[in-house]
């Protein structure tokens, strides 16, 4: 004789432990699938961050071709060429160069990285950008490094990175966006 069952009247219906077994199996398949939203939502959010990056980058990168007289200027008197910034730092103040305000190719250089710097603090707390010449290659693991390897012909570069969130404020972290400007541009 099978156990008591919750149908009551129906013979052959379920038993407690059915039913206790198939709860236990929709649990599983609940907390599987909350999993599973979990991740996704981090990985969308990490590409919504990946595609601010470069957007970032590239728009850097156009005002750095929009301004050939800077960018013909030797490397150490190249205003972008210095650029290293972390998120929070202050910016060095720069004259507004809006309209027709008459700025000269380092004042519109400067004023192109305070504006730059402005949107990595608001857009990437922890982040960091770089723009130098670099040659390197990615390491073993595929990351790349904050220094910059490159001398005079190597391609100018746009490196930004930022900290994941879950990350203990010490975590060490690679670029994420490596823009390369041209081989040897000047």
């Amino acid at each position: 004789m099978r156990g008591r069952s919750l149908a009551g009247a129906f013979p052959g219906g379920f038993t407690l432990v059915e039913v206790l077994v198939a709860l236990f199996v929709v649990a599983l398949g609940l907390a599987g699938a909350a999993a599973v939203q979990a991740v996704a939502v981090r990985a969308a959010g990490e590409a919504g961050r990946l595609a601010d990056g470069l957007r970032l980058a590239s728009s850097l990168a156009e005002r750095m071709r929009a301004n050939p007289a800077a960018m013909a200027l030797p490397d150490a008197d190249n205003p972008y060429l210095q650029f290293d910034a972390a998120a929070g730092a202050p910016s060095a103040a720069a004259a507004s160069c809006y309209g027709a305000s008459g700025c000269g190719p380092v004042e519109l250089a400067n004023f192109d990285l305070m504006e730059t710097s402005a949107q990595l603090g608001s857009r990437f707390p922890g982040g960091r950008i770089r723009v130098c010449r670099d040659a390197q290659q990615p390491d073993a693991g595929g990351l790349l490094a904050w220094d910059c390897s490159g001398g005079p012909g190597a391609p100018v570069a746009i490196k930004l990175g930022w900290r994941d969130r879950q990350a203990a404020p010490d975590t060490v972290y690679a670029p994420a966006v490596f823009l390369t400007l041209g081989a040897g541009a000047p």
